[in-house]
């Protein structure tokens, strides 16, 4: 369940439990899409159509937050309704619309902005009353950045550099140095970001709006009026970070880049409050992890130690390889401490057929 923001950002030394489904624990969902709802070629991760639709009808609200700010709320939900997840504009939340917020912020309504990135960064900007220009001689008085995809035109980085050179406020709309595609990873905004810095002498820093950034997580809550929200992703880095500097909860799915190895070794920022195997874990309650004696974690038929610098995994007849995972996070968390975990969990993990 919750807990107040202050115990939230203490770092967690075992991933908590839930006596009840975490969609009758919370009120809405946060989901990434990428690696979350679905592949990053379009196609629905197994189990997350039905798993949506039964949360939904349980009265959960979802919300879909994220960081690309190519595609527009309109064509994210047209997406996701075709996948089998009906869904409107207004449930979508985007790292557009939180670096257009930062914006309208600190320049007057009106004002020209240049933009250096999609049809989704345009559209935020105009939601906030802002006017998107192409170039940097149209008297901007910002610049934005935001993932413009892969076939961005080299020319609109150097309007960026000519425009953040003559000192004009610099924004953008995530750092993720990566993205995935259909055919594999291909550079991110964050990549974007660093040529306009490098060619401006890395003499400026822009202000950026997306996960893990709170202006990310305040974006989602104004839109939802969320009350208990629950993040839910499949990154450490962005959606289980961007929980914790929120002082919210935040449960792992194992459907994207995430591997069980480096959740063992994740820096407290990056632990989440609950993990499961995909989206169906939003329709169960998680079991709880308990100290058992000598340094140990038990979950389920499991029991996790630290023998030297080896993690070492025990069973009595369990089956449940997600409580095996739950159990070794208590191990591994708790001999890290406030640093990243560098035990082995080769056997381990290979106990769990991982």
């Amino acid at each position: 369940m919750a807990r107040d923001g202050q115990e939230r950002r203490t770092w967690r030394s075992r991933p908590g439990g839930s006596a009840v489904a975490l969609s009758e624990a919370y009120d809405t969902a946060l989901l990434d899409l990428d690696g979350v709802v679905y592949f990053a070629g379009g196609a629905a991760i197994p189990h997350a159509v039905p798993a949506l639709g039964a949360a939904r009808d349980g009265g959960m609200r979802l919300a879909y937050v994220t960081n690309n700010a190519l595609r527009t709320p309109d064509a994210v939900a047209a997406h996701l309704t075709e996948l089998g997840v009906p869904a409107e504009a207004g449930d979508v939340v985007t790292s557009a619309q939180a670096v257009a917020r930062l914006i309208a912020e600190d320049v007057p309504e009106g004002s020209r902005v240049l933009v250096v990135g999609g049809e989704g960064l345009r559209v935020a900007l105009r939601e906030r009353g802002l006017v998107p220009v192409e170039s940097a001689d149209d008297g901007p008085v910002a610049v934005v950045q935001g993932y413009g995809g892969p076939d961005m035109a080299w020319g609109r980085f150097a309007e960026a550099a000519y425009a953040v050179g003559r000192g004009l406020p610099w924004y953008a709309s995530n750092t993720d140095l990566t993205i995935p595609g259909a055919r594999g990873i291909g550079p991110g905004n964050g990549a974007a970001v660093e040529v306009v810095r490098i060619a401006t002498g890395g003499r400026a820093e822009p202000k950026v709006a997306g996960k893990p950034l709170p202006p990310m997580h305040r974006e989602t809550v104004l839109r939802t009026g969320a009350e208990r929200p629950l993040v839910v992703g499949d990154r450490l880095d962005t959606d289980i970070e961007g929980a914790f500097n929120g002082g919210v909860d935040s449960l792992l799915v194992l459907t994207g880049v995430t591997d069980v190895a480096a959740l063992l070794a994740a820096v407290p920022e990056h632990r989440p409050t609950y993990v499961a195997a995909d989206l169906r874990g939003l329709l169960t309650g998680q079991p709880e992890v308990v100290a058992d004696g000598d340094g140990a974690f038990r979950c389920g038929r499991w029991r996790a130690s630290v023998s030297g610098e080896r993690l070492v995994l025990e069973d009595s007849g369990g089956t449940d390889v997600l409580d095996g995972v739950r159990a070794l996070c208590g191990a591994a968390w708790t001999r890290a401490g406030a640093g990243a975990c560098g035990l082995d969990a080769g056997k381990a993990l290979a106990r769990l057929g991982l």
